[in-house]
């Protein structure tokens, strides 16, 4: 009678074993469901962007079409393209058959240099067209109209920096814009540009160990002193040692 209560006893606690594995099975396969359904919830819900994100493709990279322009690698537009856009430049780029022009609004001299000409200087930094032709040459045909030395003269304290930030961008073109301006300004403004010339003659002296950059340099050096005077020599000198002036 013993062993018959024994072994019916060890079959109810089986039974119990069973049901409890049983249920411990369907509660996990309830969760890993529910874990399922919900990460399929949240991939349908979830933007193109997003799934992109997640999962890249190598050719949307390759295509512009797939680029948003209104995502996270779309840039503000610089200070002298935004000007540019709202038509604060009062010249436009005319495409001709051979080479390009600007077209003024009104004829240049009756223009303001103030803030036109610094504009225009902050506008060589730009490597994009119609950005770089605009600037570079709106800033060479201010300075060619009637009374632009008296005009620009004034303006050199807040020019120099401008121009100081060309000359030590890392692009070449853009060093290239800013050597060329710097000898425009030059013949324009003559020995007022002494006074401030130091501060533009370290970032000439470092592109000078760039070979290709030697010669144009050079002329540059040349030019500054020939437009600047005796007093333009020492200051060249203090700063580039090698320099030979032309007056020798």
């Amino acid at each position: 009678m013993q062993k018959s209560e024994g072994s019916g006893g060890t079959q109810l606690k089986n039974r119990a074993r069973g049901d409890c594995d049983q249920r411990t099975s369907s509660s996990t396969q309830i969760k890993h469901r529910n874990a399922v359904q919900g990460s399929k919830s949240s991939l349908s819900t979830s933007s193109p962007e997003s799934a992109r994100k997640l999962h890249p493709r190598p050719s949307d990279k390759l295509n512009p079409k797939t680029i948003n322009p209104f995502g996270e690698q779309s840039r503000a537009p610089s200070a002298f393209a935004a000007i540019y856009s709202k038509g604060g430049i009062p010249c436009r780029l005319v495409h001709g058959s051979v080479k390009h022009r600007l077209q003024w609004e009104c004829p240049p001299e009756s223009l303001s240099f103030d803030p036109l000409l610094i504009t225009l200087a902050e506008g060589l930094r730009e490597t994009k067209h119609p950005y770089t032709f605009v600037s570079k040459e709106g800033f060479r045909e201010l300075l060619l109209v009637r009374g632009a030395s008296e005009k620009a003269v004034p303006l050199l304290p807040r020019l120099i920096p401008v121009l100081k930030a060309a000359l030590v961008h890392s692009d070449d073109e853009v060093f290239e814009r800013g050597l060329n301006a710097l000898v425009q300004l030059s013949v324009v403004v003559g020995p007022s540009l002494n006074d401030h010339l130091k501060h533009l003659l370290t970032s000439l002296s470092k592109r000078l160990m760039d070979k290709k950059f030697k010669e144009p340099i050079t002329s540059a050096l040349q030019k500054l002193e020939q437009c600047g005077g005796s007093g333009s020599l020492s200051i060249i000198k203090s700063k580039i040692p090698t320099y030979c002036s032309i007056c020798c």
